[in-house]
């Protein structure tokens, strides 16, 4: 009876954090400075080495503070705090959720390489696939929910020896597509050999730290914007890397030469957050669940895009029951007509704001095709059923009452 282990949500407001080292605060300060002053040179030398990756730290050594650049107390506080949900070994926090993407790729590919990627991907993830990392000689192949991994294979069986990273995005943004993450473990260790070994990253934003667990299911690396249900209040950028230390130690090393890490003021703001993650996630996605039977038998919604509405038997219902723990907050919607219709109740909205991002208190719509996904291409777009018609919702923590009536009324102005 005196030993438990705590669930992480009653983790959020201690875990790593000593108040005697900061004058008994209850909470950790913002530690806003660029320098730390260390007790001697032998230490400098020992932190630096470790933080250089020079040698391998010791059995319960630390890594001790040198420069907010290298670590921060608010940074390494939260960083300890995001590993609890997903298990992971070490977590790496950035200035955003494209700088944490994007510093991925560049560590694990390399001129002449090739990414396997889902489709669709977020509008900013799909531009640097394919119009910024081709500039550096790196080629994306890209995959839908639909294909076997015999299928996947096919794709790149001219070009296995390049592969060197799987990037998945599941759910899909913006059509809630689900992709297996154990087939695509298996694709990456048909293709991997003994000199080199083919890492899948896992963009797990949409269902945050809470309903799936990528690690879980073969993932080497998460990958969050945590702009979205993690910092959840529509007041900060940021990003995070979490996963296995064997690749954590690289995308760490990178990340301090970029220096594309968060400051203090943004790892104080997401330690405040994390404290309430669950009570908004679990409010937003029961509001969901009342959002979606509505929308369901509307006469003017054509199709909805919810994953609480998987048929079952089906493939993607039977990866949902595999994977997630909830259907989540995000819920699409194709609205009979096309874009002058789906701009009509976009500009009728009262109570939910017209705007990007996602996973907020406040609930939000836009129009993928001419916004977050405006720049996939055209043949992507009608692949994957990113139309004209389509809406998407973030559901956010008001009244479901209340953001039912106001899509009733937009929907009564189509």
């Amino acid at each position: 009876m005196n030993n438990r282990s705590f669930h992480p949500e009653s983790l959020m407001m201690t875990h790593g954090y000593k108040p005697e080292l900061s004058e008994g605060a209850i909470k950790c300060p913002i530690f806003q400075t660029s320098t730390f002053v260390f007790k001697s040179a032998e230490e400098g030398k020992a932190f630096f080495e470790v933080a250089y990756g020079q040698r391998e730290k010791e059995p319960n050594e630390e890594l001790g503070l040198i420069y907010s650049r290298l670590n921060n107390p608010d940074l390494q506080i939260l960083e300890e705090r995001l590993c609890l949900w997903d298990e992971a070994d070490e977590c790496a926090v950035f200035e955003s959720g494209m700088s944490a993407i994007s510093t991925v790729m560049l560590e694990f590919l390399r001129p002449g390489d090739i990414m396997l990627y889902s489709k669709p991907v977020y509008g900013g993830t799909d531009h640097f696939i394919n119009k910024v990392l081709p500039q550096y000689g790196i080629k994306g192949i890209g995959f839908t929910s639909e294909q076997t991994k015999e299928e996947i294979l096919d794709l790149v069986k001219k070009d296995k020896g390049n592969i060197k990273l799987i990037y998945v995005e599941t759910p899909a943004n913006p059509t809630n597509a689900l992709f297996d993450l154990e087939l695509c473990r298996d694709v990456a260790d048909s293709i991997s050999t003994d000199d080199q070994d083919v890492v899948v990253c896992v963009d797990n934003t949409y269902m945050g730290p809470l309903w799936q667990h990528p690690l879980k299911h073969g993932a080497d690396l998460i990958v969050y914007s945590a702009t979205k249900y993690i910092g959840g209040h529509s007041d900060l950028i940021a990003g995070a890397v979490l996963g296995k230390s064997k690749y954590m130690t690289r995308v760490r090393t990178l990340r301090t030469f970029l220096g594309n890490m968060a400051g203090p003021w943004t790892g104080w703001l997401l330690m405040r957050s994390l404290e309430t993650l669950k009570v908004r996630m679990t409010q937003q996605a029961t509001n969901t669940v009342e959002v979606a039977k509505y929308l369901q038998t509307h006469p003017k919604v054509e199709k909805v895009y919810y994953l609480g509405n998987l048929e079952a038997g089906s493939r993607q219902h039977d990866i949902f029951k595999k994977q997630l723990k909830c259907a989540g907050a995000m819920i699409s919607f194709d609205i009979k007509g096309g874009e002058k219709e789906a701009f009509k109740f976009l500009n009728s909205l009262k109570l939910m704001k017209l705007a990007v991002s996602l996973g907020s208190t406040e609930s939000l719509a836009e129009h993928p095709a001419t916004m977050t996904h405006s720049d996939v291409s055209l043949e992507d777009r009608e692949l994957l059923g990113i139309s004209e018609r389509l809406v998407r919702l973030s559901i956010g923590v008001e009244h479901f009452q209340d953001i039912i009536w106001d899509i009733e009324q937009a929907l009564e102005q189509v």
